[in-house]
């Protein structure tokens, strides 16, 4: 039996926009790419908040959710993350105790506290450049608001109060790691852009304290999979991803770009090495491949579940790409166990 055999597989999904094409393209993939990952057996399907980006959709992230889950029946949904410091607590506790009251038992709320976006951006939000150092704060206000109203409370999240929305954090370093342990929350890292930080898993589950929610700890791992029939055409597929994370290198926020046959002559030694890095955690390959470095991956990092984001042109070698992934566990399909 595979090593992954009972690691739960779930989805982060930006709704990219790729080139040439539209938002509302990318909302219809989003759904089509959501109702096969649910045939296929995975856990999740997570959207993320970002803000000025020419190829990411998802920036209405509970909107968006929504939307997937009110085109799917069992597949949980919810947002990989919502950048709190954006917005409101209250607000917060409202659009998602909706959501919850709308497909009971099936959203998750995933937090992080970078802005998802740049400073002019982060200026357009109303947002203060220190306004990630209130995030404990914030986490605090809005798991209050979601509880079981007090007598007397002034404020309530209606609907919202009451409701058991799971709550986890994200995060790319140990901050989020450290507070999620505190908490007894699960915890997401993202090694799909900050695959440096693996020591954020250990530190989690060194300082976890049992809590309400959680009895033991709970760790996902965020990285990016390419998987196509062989190495080769992974290889080349893998090259839309290149380029997305070298438009970003370069300030340019492109759209995703077609694959190319060769990256050489399109990008600088240092700017390859800027790519390389930020992808240090990326798997690569055929089937094959892509198994054994799932499994080191998991080996390392004794995730609980793996958390997959994947750039690819078309839409039809993304959906494939799921399909070689979700056959890598014995061909059994894929644990629909829940972690919260």
């Amino acid at each position: 039996m595979s090593a992954l055999a009972n690691v739960p597989f779930s989805v982060l999904d930006l709704a990219p926009i790729v080139q040439g094409r539209d938002a509302a393209d990318a909302f219809r993939n989003t759904v089509a790419l959501a109702q096969h990952v649910e045939q296929l057996g995975y856990n999740r399907f997570w959207l993320a908040e970002h803000h000025n980006i020419n190829g990411v959709a998802s920036s209405a992230t509970a909107v968006l959710i929504g939307h997937v889950a009110g085109h799917t029946r069992t597949l949980r949904v919810g947002s990989g993350g919502v950048m709190l410091p954006n917005h409101a607590p209250l607000i917060i506790a409202e659009q998602f105790g909706t959501l919850e009251t709308l497909y009971p038992g099936r959203i998750d709320l995933g937090l992080g506290r970078a802005p998802g976006s740049d400073g002019a951006t982060q200026q357009a939000l109303r947002r203060s450049p220190r306004s990630g150092l209130e995030f404990p704060a914030l986490v605090e206000e809005l798991r209050a608001f979601l509880a079981p109203s007090r007598p007397g409370q002034p404020v309530r999240a209606i609907p919202g109060e009451g409701l058991d929305i799971p709550i986890w954090l994200l995060g790319s370093s140990d901050f989020s790691a450290r507070m999620a342990a505190e908490l007894g929350l699960p915890f997401s890292f993202a090694g799909h852009f900050s695959p440096e930080g693996m020591a954020a898993m250990r530190l989690y589950r060194h300082l976890f304290k049992p809590s309400k929610t959680l009895s033991r700890p709970y760790a996902m791992i965020g990285v990016p999979v390419i998987a196509a029939e062989s190495d080769e055409a992974a290889r080349f597929q893998s090259t839309t991803q290149q380029l997305k994370f070298l438009s970003l290198v370069r300030g340019h926020r492109l759209q995703l770009q077609p694959p190319v046959e060769s990256m050489d002559g399109l990008w600088n030694e240092w700017e390859r090495e800027a790519v390389n890095q930020r992808l240090g955690a990326a798997i690569v390959g055929g089937p094959d491949t892509v198994k054994r470095k799932l499994e080191a991956l998991v080996a390392e990092t004794q995730a609980d579940e793996v958390m997959i984001v994947s750039d690819f042109y078309d839409i039809a070698d993304r959906l494939r790409s799921f399909e070689i992934v979700a056959s890598l566990k014995n061909g059994a399909g894929v644990s629909t166990q829940s972690a919260a």
